[in-house]
């Protein structure tokens, strides 16, 4: 499936400091996979129009049952105000019954390092998924 390359909804002051935020989703059948990649664009267009967004791709796998957003956002607020406004505030609660695993991370960056790879961000899911895992564990 193809993917939604990097757009920069809004650019960011060159010296400035962006929030990010790489999610990986992965859905429990392919339905909801299916489910998921078609509310992604509707979404993606969301963020294009959101106050404060720096930038947004996604990396659909729906085959895998795998979704990976990226996005960069002017603070912390800013993304919290996306998340709770429609439609992806609903889409989100829908979602969460067809949903096996979530996985987020943030992490700040000079605005100069946009836009962010994919390497860097399947780095960071990677990382926040072992820790998690250790969490459960009890470690």
């Amino acid at each position: 499936m193809p993917d939604i390359p990097w757009s920069t909804p809004t650019p960011a002051a060159p010296d400035a400091e962006v929030h990010v935020m790489a999610s990986r989703f992965e859905t429990a059948t392919l339905t909801g996979a299916l489910r998921f990649f078609l509310k992604a664009p509707g979404i993606i267009a969301q963020v294009r129009k959101a106050p404060g967004a720096h930038g947004v791709a996604l990396r659909a796998r729906v085959l895998r049952r795998t979704f990976l957003t990226l996005s960069a956002w002017e603070d912390r607020d800013a993304l919290h105000r996306f998340a709770r406004s429609e439609p992806h505030r609903s889409g989100s609660r829908a979602a969460a019954s067809y949903m096996r695993e979530s996985t987020f991370t943030f992490w700040t960056v000079p605005a100069g390092e946009l836009p962010l790879t994919w390497a860097e961000a399947e780095r960071r899911l990677a990382a926040e998924s072992a820790r998690q895992d250790e969490r459960k564990r009890g470690h």
